[in-house]
């Protein structure tokens, strides 16, 4: 399995002693981790309002500028997929941990053992609420959740899975679609949007946030356009 955390501290050496510790635990737990670090809530969500790719945030209260808790009500006013665990020297803020569904409150200095097993639990809630694809990949097993999906497109008989990498598998594009829901949309035989990422379409063409841009084929603008619409 493949997850990425974030880990938002403004103490640089803090944020490597977790980031450290959560790559012991992925090595434990033999999955694929990949860690970003934010020294501020207002870095992280410049990252986060271009691509909401992240799994578990490993946050800090006590900041300059926005502070934790502040940061968590934004994330939670677009999605309550991402596991939140506060990570603080304070205990004056627990309350505010409920009323943001964080997972867990962790006090510094951080055990392993307990960060270890909040980690554990983090990504087990996200097995059960996280609808996702299974790819069988050469030498491994992906679960891939649905929000981190940007499309799909086909060449020959492969398909390949735009996410927070590409996912390339000898299936039917058909075969794929059955295990989306209705955030997606087919344009054309050859490819499937996830319209959570669409951030401007023309009538030749749709730009999804990240960057990539795919061809828009005759006669869909209009389609795609209701189809957005209909999701708002």
């Amino acid at each position: 399995m493949s997850y990425r955390f974030a880990i938002c501290d403004d103490d640089t050496k803090y944020v490597e002693y977790i980031e450290n510790l959560a790559a012991r635990w992925a090595i434990q737990t033999e999955v694929r981790l990949e860690t970003e670090r934010f020294p501020s809530a207002e870095a992280f969500l410049f990252r986060y309002e271009e691509r909401r790719d992240f799994d578990v945030l490993l946050l800090d209260i006590e900041m300059t500028g926005m502070d934790g808790v502040e940061l968590a009500r934004t994330v939670r006013q677009g999605s309550d997929d991402m596991q939140i665990v506060f990570i603080t020297g304070y205990t004056d803020y627990i309350a505010e941990g409920y009323e943001v569904s964080a997972l867990h409150y962790l006090t510094k200095p951080v055990n392993e053992d307990k960060l270890f097993q909040v980690l554990t639990r983090a990504v087990g809630r996200l097995a059960r609420n996280e609808p996702a694809l299974t790819l069988e990949l050469p030498g491994e097993t992906v679960r891939l959740p649905l929000s981190k999906i940007r499309y799909l497109d086909v060449l020959h008989n492969y398909v390949t899975v735009h996410a927070d990498r590409d996912y390339t598998i000898k299936r039917s594009l058909a075969e794929l679609e059955k295990g989306l829901d209705q955030r997606f949309f087919r344009i054309g035989r050859s490819c499937i949007l996830n319209l959570a990422f669409v951030s401007r379409a023309t009538r030749t063409a749709v730009e999804l946030s990240g960057g990539a841009v795919v061809p828009l084929p005759r006669g869909q603008y209009e389609k795609l356009n209701r189809a957005i619409v209909q999701r708002m």
